[in-house]
C-alpha cells in the first residue's frame, strides 16, 4: 500500500525531484501509519484482498451478466404495452456470516435493474422487484453462491 500511495504521489505532482520523493515517502508513510492505527489495516488483510481478487473478479463478472439480463427484462416490460409488471416485495433470508458480503449482496441486488434492497435486518433481506420474474429464485442467485465462496476462502486463510 506504501508504494502505492507514493506512486499517486508521484503522479500526481508530474515531475520527480528529490524533494518531491522525500515529502511523498513522509506522507506515504503517515499515511499508513495512519490506516493502521485508526482504519484497521494490516498487511494480512491486503494478502487476504489479493487471493480473494480472482473471486472478485468473477463475481463482478457475473454481475455485468446479471445487470445485462435485467436490463433486457425491464426493456421488454416498457416496449410491451400489453405486458403489465406485477411489483412483488420479496422476502429471504441467507447463510451469509459478515457484514461485509450481506453489503455487497444487498447492493448488488440494487445495481441490478428492477429491484432494489428495502432492508437488510440480521440474515433477512427484504427486496422490491419491478416483475414476479425478477424475483425468481434471487436467494439462491449466484451472487450469493460466490459471495459464499469469499467468505469460506477468508475464514480457511484465518483459520
Amino acid at each position: 500500500m506504501f508504494f502505492l500511495i507514493f506512486a499517486v504521489w508521484l503522479i500526481l505532482n508530474g515531475k520527480v525531484t528529490a524533494e518531491i520523493c522525500l515529502f511523498g515517502v513522509g506522507i506515504s508513510a503517515a499515511l499508513v501509519f495512519f490506516m493502521c492505527r485508526f482504519m484497521d489495516y494490516s498487511l494480512k488483510k491486503e494478502i487476504l484482498m489479493f487471493r480473494l481478487s480472482p473471486l472478485l473478479i468473477r463475481y463482478f463478472g457475473v454481475l455485468v451478466k446479471e445487470i445485462v439480463k435485467a436490463n433486457v427484462s425491464v426493456l421488454k416490460i416498457i416496449v410491451s404495452p400489453g405486458l403489465q409488471p406485477e411489483p412483488a416485495l420479496v422476502f429471504f433470508e441467507t447463510d451469509l456470516k459478515t457484514g461485509v458480503a450481506k453489503t455487497m449482496l444487498a447492493n448488488s441486488i440494487t445495481l441490478t435493474p428492477g429491484t432494489i434492497t428495502v432492508s437488510v435486518e440480521g440474515s433477512r433481506f427484504c427486496v422490491h422487484c419491478l416483475d414476479k420474474e425478477l424475483a425468481e429464485g434471487m436467494e439462491e442467485s449466484a451472487f450469493v453462491e460466490l459471495l459464499k465462496e469469499m467468505e469460506e476462502k477468508e475464514t480457511k486463510w484465518r483459520g
